[in-house]
């Protein structure tokens, strides 16, 4: 539903500015759009019992929340909502055990903080393989993923990003040694990888990583026939720009007067998130690699929010994810890639209370702490949408005008934190931080605080429609009080 109006993308994950490894959603949309498609998972030579969803969307099963069920209800709750799939965000061991002999295809995360050491030894990569994925010979490991979302942290640029390949190629190693070579290993990436996306056929990676961090990393995933993982969510494109981009067209219920033609290639696009999973087809094509196979990672749409988050409602993400599913059954593929199959996972199993960040970060799973539904989907997609009990009705929200400010209410904040935001900030975008050069509407008062706090909104105001997002690991927040002062206006869209 970027009708006609997406320009260009680039954060999908600011709010991956923070290192955690299940980032915010929310505001984890500090990056551009991206995405990938489907879920058919081949069998895997030690799985125990053949898992009969085999062409289901797989779930993101994260446990960011109190009282959430045990991992042996969860698996049950898995099969209830016969997910294809399931991936965790750590080799969480409870989990792992409940999975051994169920069949269930599983997709394992590396955490961030330990790729430059797997990267820099064998031992060290064999040692975290037989720990984590030999002790469990039961459970049916699928993929490998280094890190999440690494490429969103440009504080890790210097320590991490060249670490991610040789991690990979130190982890195939041991894999092969234990006998489970038939593991894909990967890198979930958001979509602030592009620097472009709109149209799709314009999308092209961020200067900084193209050649030094994605050639090489495109050159292991097509060497080794694995995917390009791309966290891909439509719902923050459109909830920054609902003038532009139609509801419908970001709930694949679109009609032929919100459909988009890319002008260079003259493809037909009936839905947003295709847009941004041909965004991703084309940068990976530019560099000469556009056979390698895509997966989607993340995606989904939030259950719940605050006030004034529009949207963010039971309605909304049932639909969208019942849609989902029934496209990837039917093997739609995307324009560029027609009856392409490719593995999804949904996020999330549960709605996670001790998620930080705005209310939607709390609101994506399709259960309950309880275990009951927050609205009821097949993951096969077999199911027609219309054969569903009758949902909520539309919450009608809308949103209202938004700035992005440095948090703390006067309080103290860490000025090596601040500065880091700042410099990031204004290393984005066109004219970001020119109000508060010498001489600028904004340059006094000149002090590191409120010279960071214009910079954020400026950011995050260019770049909230095409994912960028208002948190800076905390150090950011989203009001609905204009800080603008005197002459110095903060902008507002």
């Amino acid at each position: 539903m970027i009708t006609n109006t997406l320009h260009s993308i680039s954060d999908q994950n600011q709010q991956r500015f923070n290192i955690s490894q299940e980032g915010t959603r929310a505001e984890m949309a500090s990056s551009s759009l991206c995405a990938l498609l489907l879920a058919a998972f081949a069998c895997h030579c030690h799985a125990a019992a053949a898992y009969r969803r085999p062409h289901a969307i797989g779930v993101n099963y994260g446990n960011l929340g109190d009282d959430l069920p045990t991992a042996a209800r969860s698996v049950k709750l898995l099969r209830k909502a016969h997910a294809g799939a399931v991936k965790l965000y750590n080799a969480d061991q409870r989990i792992l055990h409940a999975l051994a002999g169920t069949g269930i295809p599983v997709s394992v995360m590396v955490p961030n903080d330990i790729v430059p050491s797997l990267a820099d030894s064998r031992a060290a990569a064999r040692e975290w393989v037989d720990n984590n994925i030999k002790r469990h010979p039961r459970v049916r490991v699928m993929y490998l993923l280094v890190g999440n979302e690494l490429l969103s942290y440009p504080a890790l640029a210097a320590s991490t990003w060249g670490k991610i390949v040789p991690a990979m190629k130190n982890l195939r190693h041991a894999l092969h040694a234990i006998g489970r070579g038939r593991v894909k290993l990967g890198t979930p990436l958001a979509m602030d990888a592009l620097a472009a996306s709109y149209p799709p056929s314009a999308g092209a990676f961020r200067e900084d990583i193209a050649g030094p961090v994605m050639r090489p990393l495109l050159d292991f995933l097509n060497h080794t026939r694995s995917y390009y993982f791309v966290d891909a969510y439509p719902y923050f494109p459109w909830a920054a720009n609902q003038k532009d981009i139609s509801l419908d067209y970001a709930l694949f219920e679109g009609n032929a007067s919100s459909h988009y033609v890319d002008p260079a290639t003259r493809l037909t696009y009936t839905n947003l998130l295709d847009q941004m999973l041909d965004a991703c087809i084309a940068a990976m094509d530019k560099l000469g690699y556009g056979g390698v196979k895509l997966a989607i990672s993340e995606t989904g749409w939030p259950n719940a929010g605050d006030p004034g988050q529009a949207g963010a409602n039971v309605r909304n993400a049932a639909l969208y994810n019942r849609h989902l599913a029934r496209r990837m059954h039917k093997k739609l593929g995307t324009p560029a890639r027609p009856r392409s199959n490719m593995p999804v996972f949904v996020f999330a199993l549960y709605n996670e209370d001790l998620k930080p960040g705005a209310g939607t970060e709390r609101h994506w799973g399709m259960f309950y702490p309880n275990g009951t539904w927050v609205y009821q989907v097949d993951l096969t997609g077999r199911r027609t949408v219309r054969s569903y009990p009758p949902l909520p009705p539309p919450d009608g929200q809308t949103g209202k005008l938004e700035w992005c400010v440095l948090a703390g209410g006067g309080k103290p904040l860490n000025e090596t934190a601040v500065a880091l935001a700042l410099n990031y900030a204004c290393g984005q975008g066109t004219g970001t931080c020119a109000a508060i050069q010498p001489g600028g509407a904004c340059y006094e008062p000149n002090t590191l605080d409120a010279h960071a706090s214009y910079a954020i909104n400026a950011y995050w105001q260019q770049f909230k429609a095409k994912g960028g997002s208002c948190y800076f690991n905390g150090l950011a927040v989203k009001t609905n009080k204009d800080p603008s002062y005197l002459s110095c206006k903060f902008p507002s869209y």
